[in-house]
């Protein structure tokens, strides 16, 4: 070996003794192999569903505890969920007295009177014409009942004077009974929650007008960075909701009340506005509401003006339901109602069952306003994951 033969000299080692138990082991097994984890009960198929079943009937516990309280809770809970639906259809009023330097206690009063001065400007007029007409109506009901009685006693099943007089006798201790003033009691006393829940919704209303951007900007002070501004979205998303749904409902209401109101009137159908009005409100229950209202106002004219009148009034309540329906509502409500009519139906039933007429009022705007969060959730014009419309590859 010369001096600058540079080979690698190799220094060997004895393997440790460690070494050679693992290469004797390596010989004795063979290659090695990744054993896979093994499966548990929750980690398969039914596993997970029975997970997930779990987390579903937590939630519906969770939910189901809630409801329960609001209904406990309805004396609070109704009016201020009013209170809210009416500032955010008088938000937009609000916000132009705001931008031409109204004070906000001044704009506030005004609004609130306004609207009270409108809704105490109906109930007024309703009394009034129900006062003047009252004797009217009854001695055409009287009549009318007359006719009834003489109609069905041609029938071939002809009643007897002595059945009417045990109806008539059936009627009267019905109204005498303990039963029907104990429903008076019952009645006495939704009038004095009505009245109370009346007066928390003026206040609560009160300060939703005066200090709405406030008091949604304090309750948004635990959120920050992407939450803070979804809360945001939010708000913004459920206050125009809202609110659309009131106008566009209120204005297919009008033209409801307006075109049966106007029929009644030409007809000299007693308690035309009264019934007007009726439809007016009824309105505000999608589907069903105009509908129901027209059948009473065909029965009114029935005992009043005969079925010949009665008949040209379901004709012309139909013909403003179609109107409404296939002309009117989509144009109106377009923006601010985007669910299907079985989404509407099945709101109503819940709504129905769970808070009466109340409920059924204000179940459609509430799932109006869930569905709305749900198409802002992660952005302006992002829907939540799980409601993203899926294309085809």
């Amino acid at each position: 070996m010369g001096l600058f033969d540079r080979r690698p000299i190799v220094v060997q080692t004895a393997p440790s003794d460690s070494q050679q138990i693992v290469k004797q082991q390596n010989v004795q097994d063979g290659p090695q192999q990744i054993v896979p984890p093994a499966r548990t009960q929750w980690t398969d198929g039914f596993g997970r569903i029975a997970t997930r079943s779990i987390q579903i009937i937590a939630v519906l516990i969770v939910v189901s505890v809630l409801v329960f309280g609001m209904t406990r809770l309805s004396l609070v809970v109704i009016p201020v969920v009013i209170a809210l639906i009416l500032a955010a259809a008088i938000n937009p009023l609000m916000r132009w007295m705001r931008s031409r330097g109204v004070p906000d206690i001044l704009a506030t009063w005004l609004a609130l009177v306004g609207l009270i001065t409108v809704l105490g400007g109906i109930g007024w007029l309703i009394v009034n014409a129900v006062r003047n007409q009252w004797g009217e109506l009854f001695a055409s009901a009287k009549d009318g009942i007359a006719q009834l009685q003489d109609a069905l006693a041609h029938l071939p099943f002809a009643l007897s004077d002595e059945q009417f007089a045990g109806a008539q006798k059936a009627v009267v201790d019905f109204l005498t009974s303990s039963q029907f003033g104990s429903g008076a009691l019952a009645g006495v006393s939704a009038a004095t929650g009505f009245v109370t829940g009346l007066v928390l919704m003026v206040v609560v209303l009160f300060f939703f007008l005066k200090d709405g951007p406030r008091i949604w900007e304090f309750l948004l002070r635990p959120f920050e960075g992407t939450h803070y501004a979804r809360a945001r979205r939010i708000g913004d998303k459920t206050v125009s909701t809202l609110g659309g749904y009131v106008r566009g409902t209120a204005t297919v209401a009008a033209v409801d009340a307006i075109g049966i109101g106007l029929a009644l009137a030409i007809l000299q159908v007693p308690l035309a506005l009264p019934l007007a009005v009726i439809v007016f409100l009824s309105s505000f229950i999608p589907l069903v509401g105009a509908t129901v209202a027209g059948i009473l106002a065909a029965l009114v004219a029935l005992v009043a003006n005969g079925p010949g009148v009665a008949l040209i009034v379901i004709i012309v309540v139909v013909a403003v339901n179609q109107l409404e329906g296939n002309f009117l509502q989509p144009v109106v409500m377009a923006r601010s109602l985007k669910l299907h009519a079985l989404v509407i139906l099945l709101a109503l039933t819940i709504g129905t069952i769970v808070g009466g007429i109340v409920g059924a009022v204000l179940s459609v705007p509430i799932a109006a306003v869930a569905w709305g969060i749900v198409t802002i959730w992660n952005g302006p014009n992002e829907p939540a994951r799980p409601a993203m419309q899926k294309r085809p590859e």
